[in-house]
């Protein structure tokens, strides 16, 4: 990748959060800032020490920050796909695929049976570019 990625700060995650619950309900708030900002560096680190990340290998590090690391009260999957899907849109990409499929890979991610590798690769086949 050599133009750096327009990155994701924790206001932004903040919002996504606090509309994600409003919308579908949960507890809100951060359990954990300190895993919250390690979840939304995670993609900045990959990039500074592998510039050669595409920028699907990029967010699904940000996805399973957010999803593994568990920062929020409540609503950490559905936070952590959105936070994806808005990465991808700031980067030229918008997701396109069914909410069943997200749900599943979703669950994927957040029970450790779908890796960093293959959230890449169902990200890149799950989208289109926007340019």
């Amino acid at each position: 990748m050599k133009r750096e990625p327009k990155w994701l700060n924790r206001k932004i995650a903040e919002a996504i959060h606090l509309d994600q619950i409003k919308q579908h309900g949960g507890s809100l708030g951060i359990r954990d800032i300190g895993l919250l900002e390690s979840a939304l560096d995670r993609p900045k680190n990959q990039w500074h020490y592998k510039p050669e990340s595409t920028i699907f290998e990029l967010t699904a590090s940000l996805g399973i920050g957010v999803a593994k690391n568990h920062p929020f009260m409540d609503g950490n999957k559905r936070t952590s796909f959105l936070l994806m899907y808005v990465f991808l849109a700031s980067n030229g990409f918008t997701i396109d695929t069914s909410e069943e499929d997200v749900v599943n890979v979703m669950l994927k991610v957040a029970d450790g049976s779908f890796k960093a590798d293959e959230l890449a690769k169902w990200l890149k086949h799950s989208s289109k570019s926007n340019q």
